[in-house]
């Protein structure tokens, strides 16, 4: 992990252990690399439930909770299935907020609708997500490493909105 990267894992972790909150991952092209960024702390057990890698629908499904008809319809490279992940890892992990990656990492398995290097991103809560498309190949191991960190940024951002809401709920 590189130094930014490492920086922003203390972040979450310090947000997370301060307002007492719980994390869970759901990842798919990401395989367990945001997990494994947020685990880079010590003491994530108190805040980090676990992940589910749901590389494939079957998974999503049963696991998450996805819709087929959505996983059908869409596939599962878009902003849907992605909030939907992140609302399924809430639910099935007991967990505060989630972070949710579903896309085509590459070398291959890209379409000319979903290109290689798409990669839809969440992060939030039941109810109130936020997402990001990242959409530029890269190759697999580059487009995995942005990803991860983006993905990482955003929980980041995410935790930090919710602490000066709660703040100013407070005030």
């Amino acid at each position: 992990m590189d130094f930014e990267g490492k920086i922003i894992s203390r972040e979450v972790s310090e947000l997370l252990w301060e307002s007492e909150k719980t994390v869970a991952t759901a990842e798919s092209c990401t395989g367990g690399r945001i997990a494994e960024a947020i685990i880079a702390v010590p003491g994530a057990s108190k805040y980090f439930k676990g992940g589910i890698i749901c590389y494939v629908n079957e998974v999503k499904e049963n696991l998450l909770g996805v819709s087929h008809e959505l996983l059908e319809e869409k596939t599962a490279v878009c902003e849907e299935v992605a909030i939907a992940m992140v609302e399924g890892a809430c639910r099935t992990l007991n967990t505060d907020y989630a972070v949710a990656a579903t896309g085509v990492a590459g070398p291959s398995g890209g379409t000319k609708e979903i290109p290689v290097g798409t990669i839809w991103l969440a992060c939030g809560k039941p109810g109130k997500v936020v997402t990001f498309k990242v959409e530029e190949d890269h190759g697999r191991d580059i487009n995995l490493s942005i990803a991860t960190n983006k993905a990482m940024q955003m929980l980041r951002d995410f935790l930090s909105e919710e602490e000066g809401q709660k703040e100013n709920a407070e005030s």
